[in-house]
């Protein structure tokens, strides 16, 4: 086992001062100090190989000069360097020595072969494919590159860690590039290698990669972030460095030995949890935290259960990361507790081993064992019985195994990017996404204009609805119109932050005029039913009366419902009042489910019986009552997504099941949502189809319409699930109708 750290590790080490754009430049690594590094952790190095590496690399790039004015050779040499930090074997340094040498000089393949071995020379090759593939111009991105991609990386993945180290070097001198170039870089990094880097556990490069790309991309959040961090410091500082004694000394109490210290969340993770929860910087309760470094994994329990009692826990914040690790090989026990002081903190419980695979992930497994150096398979399974690198060779797998050229694309789930979505455009660019993500969201990210003109999307050359979420690989065509419209509802069909708020600015651009139109003419309406007309009468009174500052904000307030347009009538003409006629009666809602019948046991006779309209059961559907106070037994499906509200109480749960009466002879009514296309004849079509499967519609609504699609909502009466099933099968037949399914709610 390799030696603990006897410091935290720092989340971003070269990016903590970002305000000066030019930073002083890192002195370049000389030959004997990178040969020390290496030696320091494999004593079996071969010092001629460095050697020989480091000369031929300064040799081959010569006089070449960087954007930054520093020698070429700077750059690899640097990278080997980093790559020490992480105690990779000789081939892994070497490689890093020479990985721009066949792409930069007029060294080949051949050339690296003969001097430094196949080994090497696979390696070299690797890197230097990732690296052809960045310099293609955005346009020529096909599917076709990004699965060279994924299998370069998966052969062995330390041409993986040559790159990540490669793209770190050259965010931390990303300043001295074209602002255009830096602000692609920067996307990239963040889309790419960071997920990358996650994937096989290397936070430590991660979260470095996603800070500078964070400063490139958004500054001005950064900045904001930055001094809300440095404010809390100064109010907490004191307070945490209190936390961390009082919590090693509780443990030690209790005979648990640990390493307490505090640490703080890095800018560009705050910022994520800011767009994910949708919450406010003071709303945020892991800002700062704790992580407790203990001996075995035992003491991780030990630990938790002296924590546990020592200070309150917070509910539903406890994670257990030891018993079911993530993918990536990360293994921890999370909690958050009210501290001393009152402090509410996040707590990380695990071992020196774990937090060394935590913050190196995959990079941890090198080590030196039986006189040799290499990646140590056996220690990494005993370390947390997962294998991080499985997300790549899951994915080879299906490149591999596929039948037609993007056949991988289509099934392939990426599970290295775990919350992400790869789709390109016509022309073939790569845009990344939300996994979930939607056409609008893709329409934003591609621009603004695009998004608030989007009225349509071809999925792979196939008019698909908007809400249809975007798989990896899928093509994506935007259809426009001429106007610039987002409609309110569109708002649900989107899961980025970018796209949201496009919307909402867009929204409030426009809806204040809307409203005010719209309740400017239901007052006409409301005052002609009265014979008044609105030109006639001054507001300046029924404006003092109501409180309103304008009559722009009081036809606003009638056009979105908070204000009646009778009570602005009666206000101007009192002797109107409970004269004014609204118009139509509110339609009664009848329980026509009392025809069905269910029992179970334990239930008392003359209980009162309901049917949830949140999944509208049907006979044959698998069923459960919910006793409700003062309204009886209602009965949902066995899915019904309600149901999770009663998880805790076991009291209120009753199992039924239909009665053969029901089920033989019930008439009940399904909703159906289908989506069909917008043409003439279709919705014939569709009722048509639903008479002829023998069910009887008893209300349609239409709703989400677009150009080409638009979805209806079919009540119909049914006798059974099956006989819903089977009119929604009826519906697939038909080549105009998109998809077919049973809305519950």
């Amino acid at each position: 086992m390799l030696p603990a750290r006897s410091e935290p590790p720092a989340p971003t080490p070269k990016a903590a001062n970002r305000n000066d754009p030019l930073p002083k430049k890192a002195p370049i690594l000389r030959q004997f100090e990178l040969i020390e590094a290496v030696k320091a952790y494999d004593p079996t190095a071969d010092e001629a190989l460095l050697n020989r590496a480091y000369v031929y690399a300064m040799k081959m790039h010569g006089s070449q000069l960087r954007a930054s004015g520093d020698p070429y050779f700077a750059h690899p040499i640097q990278v080997a360097g980093i790559l020490t930090d992480y105690r990779l074997d000789t081939a892994s340094i070497v490689t890093a020595l020479l990985h721009d040498v066949v792409e930069d000089t007029s060294a080949t393949r051949d050339d690296i072969a003969s001097m430094f071995g196949e080994e090497i020379a696979v390696l070299v090759e690797g890197v230097t494919k990732l690296s052809r593939l960045e310099l293609q111009a955005e346009h020529t991105r096909q599917a076709e590159n990004l699965r060279k991609f994924i299998l370069a990386i998966s052969k062995d993945v330390r041409v993986l860690l040559v790159k990540l180290a490669d793209r770190l070097h050259n965010m931390r001198t990303l300043q001295y590039v074209k602002p255009e170039k830096r602000e692609r870089i920067s996307r990239e990094t963040l889309e790419v290698y960071a997920p990358l880097g996650r994937s096989i556990g290397i936070h430590s490069i991660a979260s470095e990669l996603e800070e500078l790309a964070f400063e490139h991309l958004n500054p001005t959040a950064r900045t904001a972030i930055e001094r809300r961090l440095e404010a809390l410091k100064l109010e907490h500082g004191r307070q945490m460095d209190t936390v961390a004694r009082e919590v090693e000394r509780t443990l030690a109490e209790a005979g648990v030995r640990a390493r307490v210290f505090g640490r703080q969340k890095t800018p560009y993770s705050i910022w994520r949890k800011l767009q994910r929860k949708s919450v406010g910087f003071s709303s945020l309760s892991d800002i700062y935290g704790f992580r407790v470094l203990v001996q075995a994994e035992d003491d991780c329990y030990r630990a938790l259960g002296v924590i546990h009692r020592a200070w309150p826990m917070v509910p539903e914040r406890f994670k257990d990361f030891i018993s079911t690790p993530k993918s990536n090989n990360y293994r921890s026990l999370h909690t958050t507790v009210v501290g001393p002081s009152g402090l509410r903190v996040e707590m990380q419980i695990r071992t020196e081993a774990m937090d060394r695979v935590a913050e190196d992930g995959v990079a941890a497994h090198w080590r030196y064992k039986d006189e040799s150096y290499g990646f140590d398979r056996a220690a990494m399974k005993a370390d947390g019985g997962r294998d991080p690198l499985q997300n790549l060779r899951h994915l080879v797998q299906v490149i591999e195994n596929g039948e037609g050229g993007d056949d991988w694309v289509e099934h392939a789930k990426l599970e290295m990017f775990l919350d992400q979505v790869f789709v390109f455009t016509p022309k073939g660019s790569l845009i990344t996404l939300p996994r979930g993500a939607m056409a609008l969201d893709f329409a934003y990210a591609v621009h603004t204009e695009v998004g608030d003109t989007a009225v349509g999307v071809k999925i792979n050359g196939e008019l698909k609805p908007m809400r249809t979420q975007l798989q990896n690989g899928d093509v994506i065509e935007i259809v426009r119109g001429t106007k610039r419209q987002a409609p309110a509802d569109w708002r649900s069909l989107t899961v980025t932050g970018r796209a949201r708020s496009a919307i909402r600015r867009h929204i409030r651009s426009n809806e204040r005029g809307e409203f005010i139109r719209l309740g400017r003419a239901t007052l006409e309406q409301t005052l002609s039913r009265a014979g008044k007309a609105l030109k006639d009468v001054v507001l300046t009174s029924v404006l003092e009366t109501l409180a309103f500052p304008t009559e722009d904000d009081l036809y606003e307030a009638v056009g979105r419902g908070r204000l009646s347009p009778v009570k602005v009538a009666e206000t101007l003409f009192p002797a109107l009042k409970g004269q004014i006629s609204v118009g139509g009666e509110r339609k009664r809602i009848v329980d026509e489910q009392a025809r069905l019948y269910v029992h179970g046991s334990g239930l008392t006779a003359g209980i009162s019986i309901h049917f949830g309209a949140c999944c509208t059961p049907l006979p044959g559907d698998r069923i459960v009552g919910i006793l409700e106070p003062d309204r009886g037994l209602t009965v949902h499906t066995i899915d019904c997504q309600r149901l999770a509200d009663y998880a805790d109480d076991d009291s209120v749960w009753q199992d039924l099941q239909w009665t053969p009466e029901a089920e033989r002879g019930a008439v009940a009514s399904a909703r159906i949502r289908a989506t069909i296309q917008n043409a003439p004849g279709v919705l014939g079509q569709v009722t048509t189809q639903i008479g002829e499967a023998g069910g009887n519609i008893l209300n349609l609504v239409m709703s989400h319409r677009q150009q080409d699609f638009f979805d209806v909502d079919i009540d119909v009466e049914v006798k059974d699930a099956k006989h819903a099933t089977a009119i929604m099968a009826a519906l697939r037949a038909n080549p105009s109708v998109d998809t077919a399914e049973r809305r519950k709610g």
